[in-house]
């Protein structure tokens, strides 16, 4: 018997979902995340989302990957103008210099909460005291764009000095970092 899904047929979704889609939903979608370094890197690919589809982003996210150093925040925030430039000319990711500058900033900001909390994981995850908060979806039009949660954590990222952190992205972000659970009420993949 095949297993149910999430229907991802709504919106402006079209009716098919690429493969990497699927297996993103299965395996990684809504479930928790605790390295600091993948913690990171769903970070910055949610921020390279906003304006265009995840799809894309799946995709790309090996490209990512690799341009980005493996998503190493260490790395990253020791990034200069030649290497902004260098990702600019990369065909293979998001070319767009807010957003390549944003990562940056993120990496800079994301080395002080590890410093402050030991591990940006106690951070994160101590909004909802290491609790996932599981919504119990019906169906796509009972998902919001963003709650209160992710408006007080834009909030506090923002603070920090993230950017490309908006309540939208950091709905998305926890959702895709496990804090929200939002797999439909009869997905099999909860």
């Amino acid at each position: 018997m095949e297993k149910k899904r999430c229907n991802f047929n709504f919106g402006s979704r079209k009716n098919k979902v690429s493969e990497k889609f699927l297996l993103y939903h299965d395996t990684r979608w809504c479930k928790p995340e605790h390295e600091d370094k993948e913690l990171f890197a769903m970070l910055i690919l949610e921020g390279m989302q906003a304006g265009v589809s995840w799809d894309i982003i799946l995709n790309k996210e090996d490209n990512f990957r690799e341009a980005f150093d493996g998503f190493d925040p260490e790395v990253v925030a020791k990034y200069d103008d030649a290497k902004i430039e260098e990702l600019m000319q990369n065909a293979g990711i998001i070319r767009n210099r807010r957003k390549i500058e944003a990562a940056i900033e993120n990496a800079k900001a994301f080395l002080n909460v590890q410093k402050e909390f030991g591990t940006f994981d106690k951070y994160i995850w101590g909004f909802t005291d290491g609790t996932v908060i599981d919504h119990h979806l019906q169906d796509g039009n009972d998902m919001p764009a963003k709650n209160e949660l992710s408006e007080k954590v834009s909030a506090d990222l923002k603070k920090r000095g993230f950017k490309f952190v908006g309540a939208t992205i950091v709905y998305s972000y926890m959702q895709g970092i496990g804090i929200i659970n939002d797999h439909w009420e009869y997905c099999d993949y909860r």
